[in-house]
C-alpha cells in the first residue's frame, strides 16, 4: 500500500494546486482488495505525505496510520461497496472536491445542463444528488441514487464526486466535470445556451467506449 497512499497525497496536492479544493476540503481514495487507503481529516494538503495517508478496512476501521480518515469515508466506502461502473470496470478510486464551478450549479439545477459532449464521460447524464448533510450516510445514500449508470454526480450545495478504475481515471472525470460546469455557467450569463439532446449523449457515451489506445 505505501506507493499507492504516495499517489493518494500526490492527488491531494494536486487538488489544492489545481483550485478544486480550498484548505481542507476534498478527499481521495484508492481501494487494494479490502483495504482502502484514504486522506485524513483536516490536515492541509501542502504538508500531506504518504505516511499521513491512513488505511481502513470496507467497514471503516482504521487498520493502518495514526491519523484520522476523511470525515467523508461514508461516500467512499458506499462507492466500493456498492457503486457499479456502467461498463463493469472495477472501482478503484474516488475523488471528491468542491469544485467553484460545479458547487454553483449544483446550487441552481437537478441536473447538468447537456451543454457539451463531454459529459458523456460520466454518463447519459449528469444528476446533482439531493443535499445531506456532510459525512452522514444519508448523503452517502443521495450519492448513489445520483450515480446510477454513472461514473459521477455533482451534490447539491457542495461539490463533486467521480470514481473511476485507477486515480489517473477519476481525477481526470473530475476535472472534465468541472470544466463542464464552468462552460455552462458562462454560457448561462451571456445568453440561453444551446444543450445536445438525449439522443446525441447517448451515441457519445456508446462511441467512447472504445476511445482512447488499449493495452
Amino acid at each position: 500500500m505505501g506507493q499507492l497512499r504516495a499517489e493518494i497525497s500526490d492527488y491531494a496536492r494536486r487538488m489544492a494546486a489545481d483550485g478544486l479544493v480550498v484548505g481542507t476540503s476534498g478527499n481521495v481514495s484508492a481501494r487494494r482488495g479490502d483495504l482502502v487507503a484514504v486522506t485524513p481529516t483536516g490536515v492541509d494538503y501542502a504538508t500531506l505525505g504518504a505516511s499521513d495517508i491512513p488505511v481502513v478496512s470496507l467497514d471503516g476501521t482504521v487498520v493502518h496510520g495514526t491519523l484520522k480518515p476523511t470525515s467523508e469515508l461514508p461516500m467512499h466506502l458506499a462507492l466500493y461497496r456498492t457503486a457499479v461502473d456502467p461498463d463493469g470496470a472495477p472501482i478503484t478510486a474516488v475523488v471528491h472536491t468542491h469544485a467553484l464551478h460545479a458547487t454553483a450549479v449544483s446550487t441552481l439545477v437537478d441536473e447538468v445542463p447537456a451543454v457539451h459532449y463531454a459529459g458523456a464521460l460520466i454518463g447519459p447524464s449528469v444528476k446533482v444528488a439531493p443535499y445531506a448533510t456532510y459525512g452522514s450516510e444519508e448523503l452517502a445514500e443521495s450519492m448513489l441514487g445520483a450515480l446510477a449508470g454513472r461514473r459521477g454526480c455533482l451534490l447539491a450545495n457542495h461539490g463533486t464526486i467521480t470514481f473511476g478504475s485507477s486515480l489517473a481515471d477519476a481525477y481526470g472525470r473530475t476535472r472534465q466535470l468541472e470544466w463542464l460546469c464552468q462552460v455552462w455557467l458562462t454560457a448561462r450569463a451571456a445568453g440561453t445556451p444551446r444543450l445536445l439532446p438525449p439522443e446525441e449523449i447517448e451515441r457519445v457515451v456508446v462511441k467512447l467506449r472504445g476511445y482512447g489506445q488499449k493495452g
